[in-house]
């Protein structure tokens, strides 16, 4: 992954304090939605869940997906998700090229 190196420098306490602000952001906006994120960043709260386990959280998938969205992923996908149109897919599929093979 390219970027800043001094990112590694950060005091941990001040990193897991943005990244809870960060979740907590996410919870709060539900109406910012994963496909939309997706098609912008080139990652979501799904993402942000894999990224905890590789990190060495210990819970599965659905757990970790529990936790970054602030409820079980079936819940929040019933309350908040709708179905992504082909644009949007396709804007996801565009922006997941720019992420080199990360992910």
């Amino acid at each position: 992954m390219t970027g800043n190196a001094t990112i590694d420098t950060l005091d941990d306490k001040i990193a897991a304090d943005a990244f809870r602000r960060l979740v907590r952001h996410l919870q709060h906006r539900p109406d910012a939605e994963n496909i939309e994120l997706m098609g912008l960043a080139g990652f979501c709260r799904n993402c942000l869940a894999d990224w905890i386990r590789d990190a060495g959280y210990e819970g599965d998938k659905m757990d970790a997906r529990a936790l970054i969205h602030g409820m079980p992923f079936a819940e929040w996908k019933d309350k908040h998700q709708s179905e992504a149109t082909p644009e949007q897919i396709a804007r996801m599929e565009e922006s997941l090229k720019k992420n080199g093979g990360t992910h």
